[in-house]
């Protein structure tokens, strides 16, 4: 069994797959301050709850934006799993050409996200990522990375409202009654949905218009059924993308070794 990691700035995805089947996945809050024993604990717990046996994992694939936490995820790998831990990033096998300026500077879940995409649903195609910002990434017909765009994040734009402006509060972001708020928690709920809505309407729209009328779009991420579901291009959402491109990424880089 292969267990794979996405480590975002504000939450971790795990998930378990026998072969290509996504048997298990779980969603924690990002910790920098956990140790090796604490994170070996916590997802050996993880499985026992699930009833996953940890020691069938024969391999674990990562993909970490989080730069401090690599060092303790590899030790966590080797001394809970003893299974090295395999991190995307240069030198990985993943099967797409990448036409950033600097590859390097692609985050590794962004790579992950393109490669599940096009192998889902082919290209050209946009993935649209709700995490603690809003990442869209673009794969052309012939499936090469192409770069994309990067916008603040629903959570990112609430707390900058609420530090920012003295009388404003924390609200729940969620989908408005109605677009018109009659108080400031309204309002403010109105702002927020609606306005990542129009964000991500309005770049998919310069997208779309450069990629042409066929291209897909694909929604993932925390917030993606939220907020997909009001976009006019009702993409589909699909949570476990980013797992699936590590899987991906892993057979095809595992391939690549075995033929050297």
């Amino acid at each position: 069994m292969l267990l794979v990691m996405d480590v975002g700035n504000t939450n971790t995805t795990l998930g378990i797959f026998e072969g290509k089947e996504l048997k298990a996945q779980w969603r924690l809050a990002t910790n920098r301050e956990q140790t090796a024993d604490e994170y070996g604990i916590l997802i050996r717990n993880l499985f026992t709850l699930d009833g996953v046996r940890a020691d069938l994992i024969t391999g674990i694939m990562v993909a970490s934006v989080v730069p401090p936490l690599d060092g303790v995820l590899k030790e966590t790998a080797e001394k809970y799993f003893r299974v090295p831990a395999l991190f995307l990033g240069p030198g990985v096998h993943t099967g797409m050409a990448i036409r950033y300026d600097n590859p390097q500077e692609v985050g590794a879940d962004r790579i992950a996200d393109a490669v599940a995409a096009y192998d889902k649903y082919g290209g050209p195609c946009v993935v649209v990522d709700f995490g603690t910002g809003i990442n869209f990434d673009v794969v052309s017909e012939k499936g090469e990375y192409l770069g994309g765009a990067i916008a603040p994040g629903i959570g990112i734009s609430a707390e900058a409202l609420f530090e920012r402006a003295a009388r404003l509060p924390r609200v729940e972001i969620r989908e408005p009654d109605r677009v018109i708020g009659t108080n400031t928690v309204a309002s403010m709920q109105s702002g927020l949905f609606y306005g990542a809505v129009g964000a991500m309407d309005g770049i998919l729209d310069r997208l779309v218009a450069v990629l042409g009328k066929n291209t897909k779009v694909v929604a993932t991420g925390g917030q993606a059924s939220l907020v997909a579901a009001a976009s006019k291009y009702k993409p589909p959402v699909d949570a476990a993308l980013t797992l699936e491109g590590l899987r991906i990424i892993f057979e095809r880089h595992q391939a690549a070794a075995r033929h050297k």
